[in-house]
């Protein structure tokens, strides 16, 4: 174990959850996440999606490094591809304190933290220095992918303008790109996940950036089982190259046992495991390997990554498991998932894709 999951991380989880946060980014741009070569991952755990090359499947999720602020620091540690945002067009403070709580109890998390970011442009410049320094595109396999993730402002929003706009600050920066579309926490976002809105905004962005890194589109696991395959559609008929399946759940799976479990907001960690799942399997059956899919949402351990890379997902990012264990965790995930792999007969993670589908 590194120094922070190891002397820090329980320190923090005695602070409040925002205090912690912010003690933990610190303590990454101080180096203290450890460091660990892409060269050093099993080649078993490579995946190649998107015109990428990702050392290993396990990625960080947008909302942990809102302003790219540790953007080096966590790649560094061993991710295969880290996340930033999400960011939109004005800063915004997010809603009121308190907005994070741990349900230590269920292993989980509730925020409504409304994409509280320092806006587009000091977070494109911090991307900026970093392509200046590495880009994946440029050294193949030296690097891991980053991608940005794009939301709208609580208010004065117009998301035909303001992802197009996004998409044109942060394109020759990132290696990928992300539309999220389904977070609880921004009143009417989800509504853009209508398919005739999503299809809109796709269009509105295709015509402002004809060239641009490969584009996906973050769904919600709440999405009602007959709007599935509207979604999927427009969203491959809108040119997105892959999908993130899925943010955070406004639903209550029965059983929680934490006194935090009524706070309003989306909820993540180990009760989002099933649903997850189950909204990857429906939305992997209707794109039908049409496009990169990108898995999140309850994922502990290698047996979940192996379950949902049989379910039809590309890739997978955590989260809250980070939050709970630090980035210790990631040995430990790559670790279990070859040993996962073995288990199971399978060579690579891309002879496993798509096994469990039927």
């Amino acid at each position: 174990m590194n120094i922070m999951s190891r002397m820090i991380l329980p320190l923090m989880q005695r602070l409040d959850p925002e205090d912690a946060h912010r003690i933990a980014l610190d303590a990454l741009q101080l180096g203290l996440g450890g460091v660990s070569c892409p060269g050093n991952d099993d080649p078993a755990l490579s995946v190649r999606a998107m015109g990428l090359r990702f050392p290993n499947p396990i990625g960080m999720a947008a909302g942990f490094d809102k302003n790219a602020l540790v953007v080096r620091p966590l790649t560094r540690s061993g991710f295969g591809f880290v996340e930033a945002g999400t960011v939109t067009p004005r800063p915004q403070p997010g809603n009121p304190q308190p907005r994070l709580f741990r349900l230590t109890e269920d292993r989980a998390i509730i925020n409504r933290m409304g994409f509280n970011n320092q806006g587009i442009d000091r977070f494109a410049v911090r991307l900026a220095r970093l392509h200046r320094v590495s880009s994946p595109r440029r050294t193949p396999g030296a690097q891991v992918p980053v991608g940005a993730n794009l939301g709208i402002n609580k208010t004065g929003a117009d998301p035909e303008r303001d992802y197009p706009m996004l998409v044109g600050r942060v394109k020759h920066y990132a290696d990928y790109i992300v539309i999220n579309l389904s977070s609880p926490n921004t009143p009417g976002l989800r509504d853009l996940l209508e398919a005739s809105r999503l299809k809109g905004i796709l269009d509105a962005i295709n015509t402002a950036h004809p060239e641009r890194p490969p584009l996906l589109v973050k769904i919600s696991p709440d999405i009602a089982h007959d709007d599935v395959p509207g979604v999927v559609e427009a969203a491959i008929e809108g040119g997105a190259q892959g999908l993130i399946v899925s943010n955070t759940t406004i639903s209550r799976p029965a059983g929680l046992l934490s006194p935090h479990a009524g706070e309003s907001g989306g909820l993540s960690g180990r009760p989002l495991r099933a649903l997850a799942q189950d909204m990857l399997t429906r939305v992997a059956k209707v794109a039908n390997g049409r496009v990169a899919l990108v898995a999140s949402g309850g994922i502990e351990t290698g047996a979940d990554i192996l379950d949902r890379v049989r379910a039809g997902a590309d890739l997978v990012q955590i989260y809250t498991s980070y939050i709970y264990e630090g980035p210790g965790i990631l040995r430990r995930l790559k670790a279990e998932t070859l040993r996962a792999l073995r288990a199971e007969g399978f060579e690579t993670l891309a002879d496993a894709k798509g096994t469990a589908l039927t």
